[in-house]
């Protein structure tokens, strides 16, 4: 992988206080530019026109696949097997260009790759996930259902053995990716509990339409799917998941790289807002002259670092093996709360330009609301929390 230099605004170069970079080694801080290098030249110039025609740019798959970027964290198959921190600052990178880019990275890699590279049979990953990681295979990742989102236990989608392997029926919902996957990871209830189902998309009876219009995550694609008698091989079931911890796991590592990636939408929509107020004369002086400005501003580049602070120490828990899921739960909650008030904050020093798709702190607050509500509201991280502290159980 190129190195590609970048120079950085000389109106930023005050902003990382904490000197959160020197927690990186050289060889982090090389990849992180080489990522944000192909944000700058790759999304930034185009996400106001994807974002505006609802326009997932499919082209640019394969260019992730050549970065590296797709299943970086999974080790062998053709994979990156970069660490935990490299695919956090990866996320980040991506997200400061676009949620939904990032969540095509985040739904290829933590969930559909992980769920072949960990519950799925040597066959199986052998087929899938080198192309998979190049970007010629696209995967997505079927649990949400239309009545069950928050509580995946009562999915309506079942799966019954046949003599020669399965039939499969039922729904889901915000399922992104699925109208332009070749291959489709489905959790269904069976007799034998919550397994998993490798569906090739071109299956008779599997339907994907896409979920159109849309408020939030525009350049992105989220589906319907229905399953209607799907006939399944059984060579087409994951034989290493046998209950929702299947699903779970693969949610967690899409949660990690959310920690990551909302602080980079933040960072983005606070850098935006800062350059605007250094350049913008009200009054005979700039904005960021005002007071009021630079209490927004300090208090958005304060949540920023800490959020940041949160997500690097993450994702050494997480590489040396001892992170635990509510602490991704803390991750998850705060640094989404946090991201989306930074985004409206950043809009209010836009004024009335701030609405329009020249800026991307409006854009990036959309895409986050989304964000917040997949992979768990606030509502179920908290109450994830709420029983590691109390150890009651208020779900139900």
């Amino acid at each position: 992988m190129n190195t590609v230099a970048i120079e950085r605004d000389p109106a930023l170069a005050n902003s990382d206080v904490l000197n959160l970079d020197s927690l990186f080694s050289a060889e982090e801080l090389a990849f992180r530019d080489t990522v944000r290098g192909f944000v700058n030249e790759r999304i930034k110039p185009n996400i106001k026109d994807w974002y505006e025609a609802a326009h997932f740019p499919v082209e640019i798959v394969k260019e992730m696949g050549e970065l590296g970027l797709l299943g970086m964290h999974l080790k062998g198959y053709g994979c990156p097997g970069r660490s935990s921190v490299e695919y956090g600052i990866a996320a980040m990178e991506l997200e400061a260009g676009d949620s939904g880019l990032r969540t095509f990275v985040s739904v290829q890699g933590s969930l559909a790759m992980t769920a072949i590279h960990k519950w799925g049979s040597e066959e199986q990953k052998n087929t899938y996930l080198p192309s998979m990681a190049k970007g010629e295979i696209i995967g997505c990742f079927g649990l949400t259902e239309p009545t069950a989102g928050s509580d995946p236990s009562s999915m309506q989608t079942r799966a019954v053995r046949t003599e020669t392997g399965w039939v499969l029926n039922g729904a889901k919902r915000w399922i992104g990716l699925a109208s332009i996957a070749q291959v489709a990871v489905i959790w269904a209830a069976t007799d034998e509990g919550v397994r998993g189902f490798l569906v090739p998309t071109d299956t008779a009876g599997f339907t994907a339409t896409p979920i159109e219009p849309k408020l939030s995550m525009r350049a992105s694609i989220q589906c319907d799917i229905t399953f209607e008698d799907v006939q399944l091989s059984e060579d087409a079931l994951l034989p290493g998941a046998t209950s929702l911890r299947g699903p779970f796991s693969c949610l967690n590592e899409a949660r990690y790289g959310i920690i990551w990636g909302a602080m980079g939408a933040a960072r983005d929509s606070y850098e935006v807002a800062l350059k605007y107020s250094l350049e913008r004369m009200q009054f005979d002086k700039p904005l960021a002259a005002y007071q009021l400005t630079q209490l927004k501003l300090v208090n958005m580049l304060l949540e920023i670092q800490k959020g940041t602070l949160l997500a690097i120490h993450t994702g050494r828990m997480k590489d040396a093996g001892t992170l635990q899921p509510v602490q991704i739960s803390v991750g998850k909650l705060n640094n989404c709360r946090e991201a989306i008030e930074i985004c409206r904050e950043a809009r209010t020093i836009l004024g009335g330009n701030g609405i329009t798709l020249d800026y991307s702190p409006l854009r990036h607050g959309n895409n986050l609301e989304s964000v917040r509500t997949y992979e768990g509201t606030d509502e179920v991280h908290t109450l994830i929390l709420g029983n590691h502290i109390t150890g009651q159980p208020a779900f139900r």
